[in-house]
């Protein structure tokens, strides 16, 4: 049975706390291993060790930040299959899932090798007599990084790559439930040549959290979980001076116009609604179908839900595999009764779904589809996180567009039709951050940034991409004028003409 403890300072820490959480395989539901919870002295400790290695990173030549950067690319790359081998272990996502998962944040990291272009200021020369201006950026110190249980590899090296790459020392604190990754990437990053101290792993629960939010030495803390704990983070860590951004949960709708290819939308519907059992916050959780299309698609649907394979995350049949603890799974399990008690449909009920291998007490829930969901029921405005993909009919396009609007989230939506112009509207009226056509899952490349509106996002600045490089460094602007010999300045021995 493993073991998982922290990394400091370049090295394994064992946990001094006594406090340890059980690691699970979702698959068979049996204890795979235990997690050290760290005390606040242990945070102390990564932070002390981050505080001392920042100095010298900072000033490190772009040059050699970028040299480490590249090696830990390489890296990464020759690391993948055992990356997201330990991902599938313990979230339960399916090996494909997990390798994508893997890619997506090695392209934040190809996007942080390009850092001494992103880091480039502005000159003005002759802003007054002799007087020139410029601005530069700098790194902020020592940051911190709080990410979920659903992404442990991608969600990380959507922060650590660039907040490093600028010249900060970071600090994670990984969820305790799938924690291994981590530890993972730490000894890449030793083995690309990061200096130690400059990237530590603090693994534990909320008094890691509440410690990292209160440590005066902390700059910067960066969030992705749910709105509730994104608020209690935002609100803590600005109250004591820290730059914060904290990402939350989401409900995103797909809307699907009459003419669009129900095909392709049913395609998109089931791999956005069902890839990694829906635990993603860019999950497509609501189906708008516009009228007169509904029952079509909703067939077209459950023809593609009924063929889906659901197994263990390390057998390659599987499409989907278990939730990531028992707890979640009842929880998302709940919401069926409450649809139809709420008025509707059950069309597909994943816990009668046929499992292929995995024990039976894995933490399993197949796909689900519940049609003639009411608006404004809890089963269409709270975040299930789970598989369970909910049908909601409208008359129109002003309609649906009110219902995504309405909503409390704004992190991602698409839409799906052949009209140009209705997306180009859509686009537009849509108080949504990310916003996909024809595309169901509308995640950013790394070189644009990732975040959403309303009560999906806590604080000015997105993910990767230009904002997250704005968000680890702080702008200066220097002001310079230099005498010339003419003024009185430095003598350089030419001969003068009186």
């Amino acid at each position: 049975m493993k073991s998982v403890t922290h990394w400091i300072n370049g090295a394994l820490v064992d946990g001094a706390s006594g406090r340890t959480a059980e690691i699970f395989n979702p698959a068979t539901g049996e204890v795979s291993g235990h997690v050290a919870l760290a005390s606040a002295a242990e945070v102390d400790a990564a932070v002390a060790a981050a505080v001392a290695a920042f100095p010298a990173w900072r000033d490190a030549s772009l040059v050699k930040r970028t040299r480490v950067l590249f090696k830990f690319r390489e890296l990464m790359e020759a690391h993948r299959d055992e990356l997201a081998a330990l991902i599938s272990s313990e979230h339960g996502k399916v090996h494909s899932d997990a390798l994508g998962e893997v890619a997506r944040g090695i392209e934040v990291v190809e996007f942080a090798c390009g850092i001494p272009h992103l880091l480039k200021g502005g000159f003005s020369e002759g802003v007054s007599t002799r007087v020139d201006t410029y601005s530069i950026r700098q790194p902020l110190g020592v940051v911190a990084g709080i990410t979920p249980f659903n992404f442990p590899a991608m969600v990380p090296m959507w922060m650590f790559p660039i907040a490093i790459a600028c010249g900060n020392a970071f600090v994670l604190k990984p969820s305790e439930r799938d924690p291994s990754a981590s530890l993972l990437m730490a000894r890449l990053w030793k083995e690309a040549g990061l200096p130690d101290g400059v990237f530590s792993v603090v693994q534990g629960d909320k008094v890691a959290v509440d410690r990292l939010l209160e440590h005066p030495d902390v700059r910067g803390v960066s969030f992705v979980g749910s709105t509730p704990i994104a608020r209690y983070v935002y609100e803590t860590g600005t109250a004591r001076g820290k730059r914060v951004q904290a990402l939350g949960g989401a409900k995103n709708h797909m809307l699907v116009l009459p003419d669009a290819d129900l095909d392709l939308v049913a395609d998109a519907a089931v791999s956005a609604g069902f890839g990694s059992a829906g635990e993603r916050c860019m999950a497509i959780s609501v189906v708008l179908a516009v009228d007169p299309i509904g029952d079509e698609l909703v067939q077209k649907i459950v023809e593609r839900v009924d063929g889906l394979v659901v197994g263990p995350g390390d057998d390659p049949a599987s499409q989907m595999g278990p939730l990531v603890t028992g707890a979640h799974r009842d929880k998302v399990a709940s919401y069926l009764d409450l649809g139809v008690e709420e008025g509707a449909k059950l069309v597909v009920d994943g816990r009668e779904k046929a499992v292929r291998g995995g024990g039976a007490g894995g933490f399993w829930l197949g796909p689900t589809v519940l049609d003639h969901v009411p608006v404004g029921s809890r089963t269409h405005t709270e975040e299930i996180f789970g598989p369970v993909l909910s049908i909601v009919r409208v008359s129109s396009y002003e309609e649906g567009l009110k219902v995504i609007n309405d909503g409390e989230y704004g992190n991602g939506t698409a839409i799906f039709t052949n009209d140009g112009g209705a997306a180009r509207r859509f686009q537009n009226e849509v108080e949504v951050g990310m916003i996909g056509v024809n595309v169901p899952i509308p995640v950013p490349m790394a070189f644009y940034s990732f975040g959403g509106w309303k009560a999906s996002l806590f604080g000015d600045t997105h993910v990767h991409g230009t904002e997250g490089v704005h968000f680890y460094t702080r702008g200066k602007v220097v002001t310079s004028r230099w005498l010339d010999p003419s003024h009185g300045g430095l003598n350089l021995g030419f001969p003068t003409n009186k």
